[in-house]
């Protein structure tokens, strides 16, 4: 599977499996009820989804570029983490807004996603190309 049809399919998933974590990391660490932290899951979603498009086009468009091939585990490392800095810088506003808690606050809660969600991110863009196979760029 490649091209646009592949980036839609591998959010999609990531942010199904995402939406269900996120909610009950927000409901254990928050004490916020399920129908707000479902709510901040999804717009959290929708934010990450939109970015994940984004930065895996600029990760490709990187990656097509390099003589080297394939997807080590130090590359696959470098994108996990490069995509969650960028969703933190993103989301720390809007959870801070939401959930009425200093950008402090909003920080420590989200270097906890961030610690589950590069590994998650590796294991899932792992067993992505285990299932799927690589893109293009980096057959």
């Amino acid at each position: 599977m490649q091209g646009i049809k592949r980036k839609i399919v591998h959010a999609v998933f990531f942010e199904f499996f995402a939406i269900l974590s996120v909610t009950t990391a927000f409901m254990l660490t928050t004490g916020t009820g399920a129908g707000r932290s479902t709510a901040l899951a999804v717009m959290t979603s929708v934010v990450a989804m939109l970015w994940n498009m984004a930065y895996n086009a600029l990760f490709e468009s990187w990656e097509a570029r390099q003589t080297k091939r394939g997807r080590s585990l130090a590359r696959r490392i470098t994108h996990s983490l490069g995509f969650e800095i960028g969703l933190v810088v993103l989301l720390l506003p809007l959870v801070s807004w939401w959930l009425g808690i200093g950008l402090v606050e909003a920080l420590v809660l989200e270097i906890g996603l961030v610690v589950f969600f590069v590994v998650y991110g590796l294991v899932y863009n792992w067993c992505f190309d285990r299932l799927f196979g690589l893109p293009t760029a980096a057959a």
